[in-house]
């Protein structure tokens, strides 16, 4: 790993929605190579703490911050209680936290299509805007898209929109901070082993998952989170502006 320049030994890093999930494991492999890392959550304060303490307890660095991101002024918030713990040094921000809905198209109600939008867009967009005055030049930006944004998948046709928003911000972001060396990035993951994905516990959801992927098994959590890690490292100082696909070869 040190000779691929992926030890983040004095970063500090924000990882939105790390209670659980894709987040937690970003949380996890970041924290490993050793940066200091900020696990936020909206409402799971018992499954962040934990997040803390698995960190502490490896001898890594974490402290845990709330924020409702569904909230107008969410990212402020969220923003002002970064700046509080980190100062003026934060060298990653990985915009994980979101929110999906499988309603059809004909059911689908402006409450939840709202609710969509301001989750998985609009927090992103204020929180780089709010975070950037700390980010140093040569800080890392990394977003979640989905295999949803570039392919039809199933009912979610107003989730998919929001990922094909943060597919357009990634371009328009790593084109606006690249002077500062700043990079911007995205992964795209297929169906991943989560809450978000319960359907794949069963045997027709396994089916269903099997037969658009090339790699025979369900994505699991860390799969996604080394793609980031790799990411918001010095290994991929090169790349910005990229949508980076981990989903086993979904859709091909």
């Amino acid at each position: 790993m040190a000779d691929l320049k992926t030890n983040l030994a004095n970063k500090s890093a924000l990882v939105t929605g790390a209670s659980r999930g894709m987040g937690r494991a970003t949380a996890l492999a970041l924290a490993s190579a050793g940066a200091r890392v900020i696990v936020h959550y909206g409402r799971n304060a018992d499954e962040a703490k934990a997040v803390v303490d698995q960190i502490r307890a490896s001898g890594g660095r974490a402290d845990a911050v709330a924020a409702d991101l569904a909230a107008p002024d969410g990212a402020h918030l969220l923003a002002a209680q970064v700046r509080n713990l980190v100062g003026n040094g934060l060298d990653i921000l990985v915009s994980n936290a979101g929110i999906s809905n499988a309603t059809t198209f004909e059911t689908m109600t402006v409450k939840d299509f709202d609710s969509l939008f301001a989750v998985n867009v609009r927090a992103p967009y204020f929180l780089v805007q709010q975070l950037l005055p700390i980010m140093g030049d040569g800080a890392s930006i990394v977003f979640l898209s989905s295999l949803g944004a570039r392919a039809a998948v199933g009912t979610l046709a107003a989730y998919a929109s929001t990922k094909g928003a943060i597919n357009t911000l990634v371009k328009y972001f790593a084109a606006a901070l690249g002077p500062r060396g700043i990079r911007v990035n995205a992964v795209a993951p297929g169906v991943i082993d989560t809450d978000m994905s319960n359907f794949t516990k069963t045997e027709d959801g396994r089916a269903t998952v099997m037969s658009m992927q090339s790699l025979k098994r369900i994505g699991q959590p860390a799969d996604v989170a080394s793609v980031i890690a790799f990411l918001a490292s010095d290994a991929a100082r090169w790349i910005s502006g990229d949508i980076v696909a981990v989903d086993g070869g979904s859709k091909l």
